[in-house]
């Protein structure tokens, strides 16, 4: 994994920066002279002070590849004052994105794979004058995937009489710019059928690749302007493991030069411009009781940067250099059915199963030796709605179909709602809201409430079921409905 940028500019200036270091999200003042590097931050200190710059909007800040390395080091608080004082705080009105997170929603729950969104506050309402529908794409056929973006297309997938695919279409006009097709036709045992065998991973997009899973494990690069599949990794014929029974269900994570998935009965690290498969690690069984249903995160943890990777069996963190499994937690789930992504919070993780319950997993590094503990439970039970954080407090769609919010440090049930939603919800927060998509086509604004459910805003957006995950591109909501694939302005202070 790529290090976080750090900002420089001649002379001394006093900028407004988010750093973004994996999970963890910090708001600070930067100080650097001639991209000297000066004294250490600290940053809680600041935080709040500066809560409401939204650097990670277009034009606003320019990143420097040439201090890649450096820290930022320099005491901040007369600079700051000073700052105020003269009105010298600099929005510089240039940005270079890294290829990697040229958008906001480049792959499963956003280019920070927690379901967040940083830019201006959200307006307070979705209704009609404010959520304007923009285009909606003609009938494709149905999938589970999540749409994403590159800042400039949008990608989708779907399942047609034997054949999988991925369309893409102007974000802008909506029109379809090209399709890739490829054969993927397979059948899920039969629990499972009842809500069809569509392809499920969500892509990912980087330095202009499209990165897709096919039902029968089954991995494309695609180019990102004309579809054309650059390479592609059939796992069980290249590596001879089984083909898994509910298909190729995890959504792959990038960053900067490689890709991550969870398949072929393992964790893998691929080159993203090659296919060459860099390590394996993880290894499983797969087929019925060993492919993933859950999808890789990252963070820093303890000092150590490692993916997340919720197995049908256990937690486990994983070095991204060379694959190592750094610990490893059993998590009991009936019928192995792990299927949210993880949410980690501090130095731990919270995780929650089907029909057994809710934990939060702390882990400890000490003379390189790795610790878990389980600091708390809870019988709250999640299902397939993966949660958001908001000041110390999850919120998530549980298993009996009601929201609800817990308090991470001591695993309290601050609240579960009496009113009950659809059978899943995608959620995606900015700040203290929450944009939660029901199954159904019901989009919620709610407001992250520690004291009960504060549901600001409500509004149908869809006839046909919508089990994608909602994607959120700057203002543009991106909604996949089961056959069709919609854009939405959000307008509105």
């Amino acid at each position: 994994m790529q290090k976080p940028h750090i900002l420089s500019k001649k002379g001394l200036f006093a900028l407004a920066v988010e750093v973004c270091y994996y999970k963890r999200r910090f708001n600070c003042l930067t100080v650097l002279d001639n991209g000297i590097k000066m004294g250490r931050i600290n940053i809680v200190k600041f935080f709040l002070m500066l809560k409401n710059f939204h650097p990670n909007r277009q034009g606003l800040l320019a990143i420097d590849e040439t201090y890649f390395d450096f820290d930022i080091i320099c005491h901040l608080r007369k600079p700051f004052r000073s700052a105020i004082r003269f009105g010298s705080i600099l929005l510089l009105m240039v940005l270079a994105i890294d290829p990697t997170h040229g958008s906001d929603w480049n792959q499963w729950r956003g280019s920070l794979r927690d379901g967040s969104q940083s830019s201006d506050p959200w307006p307070a309402s979705i209704g009609e004058t404010s959520l304007v529908p923009k285009w909606s794409s003609d009938k494709i056929g149905s999938s589970y995937s999540g749409p994403i973006t590159d800042g400039k297309l949008i990608f989708t997938t779907e399942s047609v009489k034997g054949k999988e695919s991925v369309l893409a279409y102007g974000l802008e006009d909506g029109k379809l710019k090209w399709k890739q097709n490829w054969a993927g036709e397979m059948k899920v045992p039969f629990f499972a059928a009842r809500n069809g065998s569509w392809i499920r991973s969500t892509p990912a997009v980087a330095n202009g690749r499209v990165f897709v899973g096919g039902m029968r494990d089954h991995l494309l690069c695609l180019d990102a302007q004309s579809g054309e599949i650059k390479w592609e990794i059939d796992f069980p014929k290249q590596f001879g493991t089984p083909l898994p029974d509910f298909g190729f269900a995890s959504s792959p994570l990038v960053d900067k030069n490689y890709i991550y998935v969870q398949a072929g009965a393992s964790f893998n690290k691929i080159d993203q411009e090659t296919g060459t498969v860099i390590w394996r690690t993880s290894k499983g069984k797969g087929g019925m009781w060993g492919s993933a249903f859950s999808s890789p995160t990252f963070g820093n943890i303890a000092g150590q940067d490692q993916f997340l990777v919720l197995t049908r069996s256990d937690l486990k963190g994983i070095n991204p250099e060379d694959g190592k499994v750094l610990w490893k937690r059993p998590i009991k789930a009936y019928r192995g059915m792990n299927i949210l992504t993880p949410l980690i919070y501090k130095d731990g993780i919270y995780t929650s199963t089907y029909r057994v319950g809710s934990s939060y997993i702390q882990i400890a590094q000490k003379n390189n030796k790795w610790k878990t503990e389980e600091k708390w439970t809870s019988k709250s039970r999640g299902y397939m709605c993966s949660p958001v954080l908001y000041d110390g407090k999850a919120y998530l769609h549980l298993q009996n179909q009601r929201f609800a919010c817990f308090d991470l440090e001591t695993g309290s049930e601050q609240w579960v709602s009496s009113k009950s939603f659809g059978k899943y919800m995608s959620l995606v927060i900015n700040g203290d809201k929450i944009l939660a998509l029901d199954q159904k086509g019901i989009l919620y604004l709610i407001q992250a409430d520690p004291t009960k459910l504060n549901i600001l805003s409500e509004r149908r957006l869809t006839e046909g079921e919508s089990w994608a995950h909602l994607g959120v591109q700057n203002r543009k909501l991106m909604v996949r409905s089961l056959n069709r694939l919609h854009l939405f302005d959000w307008k509105g202070p």
